[in-house]
């Protein structure tokens, strides 16, 4: 099986500048390998990084120690020290991440919003609308939306299309940051689906997720951070 995250040895520590540079370390010598086809959700109580993990394996925070290595074709990617053009375009071609909480661009319709992702790696846009048409067709978006800003929809409307957004270029990796918690069982039914075919199609995934039935029918395992891997 091809590995396609390596996180070795990782620590996080914040400084708190306001609080005359107090370090409130948040995360200890964390090793995670995450292979193609898995699905691993991160477990564990409130407070122990899970967060903070999903962000390094994405680039938004550099450790503090240890590595963070993506596989980008034959070679590896280390976040703890990327220029941020690599950066950038390993969200362009590599990872995927789907947050809580979809980020609005004002006046862009829903459906080019989702195809915008794709776009970007190259496809022409028309392929990359009539892509996303499908994708919001299948997770429930009425088509009389598709032509209008989702700044105003409902935020289970919301959620889908920033999951939408998240799986329509297919890359190889994928960060899931509670991606059914806006929405209904139906809606969260269709996620599941989703998330099922990247995975068989061979994406590595990481996730978080405080819904027990979504964890179980996701999971390929679980990666536990608990008290003993988080500094005091």
């Amino acid at each position: 099986m091809t590995t396609l995250i390596r996180a070795e040895n990782v620590s996080k520590a914040f400084t708190l500048h306001l609080q005359g540079g107090t370090r409130l370390p948040v995360l200890r010598d964390v090793s995670l390998t995450v292979d193609a086809g898995e699905c691993v959700i991160l477990d564990g109580p409130s407070g122990v990084g899970k967060s903070t993990l999903l962000r390094l394996l994405y680039g938004n925070y550099r450790p503090s120690h240890g590595h963070v290595l993506v596989r980008q074709g034959e070679g590896w990617v280390d976040l703890a020290g990327a220029e941020p053009r690599d950066i950038l375009a390993l969200r362009r071609h590599t990872i995927g991440y789907v947050s809580q909480f979809l980020r609005v661009i004002p006046r862009v319709p829903a459906l080019d919003l989702v195809a915008e992702p794709l776009a970007a790696t190259g496809v022409g846009m028309a392929l990359a609308r009539s892509r996303a048409a499908g994708l919001l067709d299948e997770l429930g978006i009425p088509e009389r939306l598709w032509s209008l800003p989702p700044a105003t929809f409902s935020g289970g409307e919301q959620q889908r299309i920033n999951i939408a957004r998240g799986l329509i270029a297919e890359r190889p990796i994928l960060l899931l940051d509670e991606p059914t918690a806006a929405l209904d069982a139906e809606s969260g039914a269709k996620v599941v689906e989703l998330i099922r075919q990247a995975r068989t199609r061979g994406a590595a995934l990481v996730g978080i997720s405080h819904d027990a039935a979504v964890r179980e029918a996701v999971s390929t395992r679980l990666f536990t951070l608990d008290r003993l891997e988080v500094a005091a």
